[in-house]
């Protein structure tokens, strides 16, 4: 129990200043037994506030009559957290304890921020004028896939300097916004407006078909629930990775990443966003010209491998879902 309750403390201090309505429930969640005891369903390992309020979020889409959807953002609620909100949450999770402990006994939170393509767009677009040709791009530790759709959307970098930098295909259905600052002497990115990928493929541990209809729910309640833009984005996203599906694999993202990896016989680039992974020796284990773009611990960078040597290069400082890019 205060296992849980530690959990549920750390996260609002993780949601404080961007989500007013997580903080507020996760807050009083902290200091709730009752309702702090429903994350021990999860195990030591993934109990998480995060879970808790994702599970929370998927009953309410489940019933989006109810009156605490009015201060769900993402169902259309206009109400900010009041003196009503939390005594509306308890009961709502107490009296729906059994599905609550199913979520979270079976579900994890999966993360699928489609911002972050922006922030590795450019260093996707260094690997490919590097290859000097189409590459193949891989996800690894990917979910649902989102960032193998980079080569489909259309970027907008606002500027300083430069006024709007504009990127990717013109017609794209879905068009990201980054803002973009140059760090002291760096000089703006030239970038391409495509970037041509010829193959595409993810792996991990569990990805998400995005055609089953409780697995994208689902993902759509590890959105959290007062940023509807944020959910909007993960929609259009899907939509455009629903009409082409690239090739999603099973498994460890490092041991396997050969699985991905071996039947694209084009430059390879790997992409990551906060997977916390280190993928050089796995790629040094492919014996063949590779690239990781790495959004990692709020920075971009590329790495190249080839020929046993390993390059690596800091493109830029970021925010965490990819609102900015400081330019190195």
């Amino acid at each position: 129990m205060d296992l849980a309750q530690q959990r549920l403390r750390v996260f609002a201090r993780e949601a404080s200043g961007i989500s007013p309505l997580y903080e507020h429930l996760a807050s009083r969640a902290a200091e709730d037994p009752e309702v702090a005891d429903l994350l021990t369903a999860a195990g030591e390992e993934r109990a998480t506030g995060e879970l808790l309020l994702a599970a929370a979020h998927r009953l309410v889409q489940a019933e989006p009559f109810h009156r605490l959807s009015n201060y769900y953002p993402s169902l259309g609620g206009t109400y900010g957290a009041d003196e009503n909100t939390w005594p509306l949450f308890r009961d709502f999770l107490l009296e729906r304890s059994e599905r609550v402990r199913a979520l979270v006994a079976t579900q994890v939170v999966q993360a699928n921020e489609v911002r972050r393509a922006a922030l590795l767009y450019p260093a996707v677009a260094a690997a490919a004028k590097q290859a000097g040709g189409p590459i193949g791009l891989v996800e690894a530790a990917t979910t649902a896939g989102l960032l193998l759709g980079l080569d489909q959307y259309s970027y907008r970098y606002q500027t300083a300097e430069a006024g709007q930098v504009v990127a990717g295909p013109a017609k794209a259905a879905l068009g990201l916004h980054c803002a973009l600052e140059l760090a002291p002497g760096a000089v703006l990115p030239k970038l391409p407006k495509t970037v041509k990928v010829a193959a595409k493929a993810g792996i991990g541990v569990a990805p998400a078909d995005l055609a089953d209809e409780d697995a994208y729910a689902w993902l759509e309640a590890c959105v959290w629930a007062d940023q509807p833009e944020r959910l909007r984005l993960f929609g259009v996203a899907s939509g455009v990775l629903r009409k082409n599906p690239p090739r999603l694999v099973a498994g460890d993202p490092v041991a396997d990443l050969a699985k991905a990896a071996d039947p694209i016989d084009v430059p390879l680039v790997v992409v990551t966003s906060g997977s916390g992974l280190d993928l050089v020796p796995a790629l040094s284990a492919l014996d063949r010209d590779s690239w990781w773009a790495a959004h990692e611990e709020r920075e971009v960078r590329l790495i190249r491998v080839r020929d046993g040597e390993v390059s690596s290069t800091t493109l830029a400082t970021t925010e965490a879902h990819g609102q900015r890019l400081v330019w190195q």
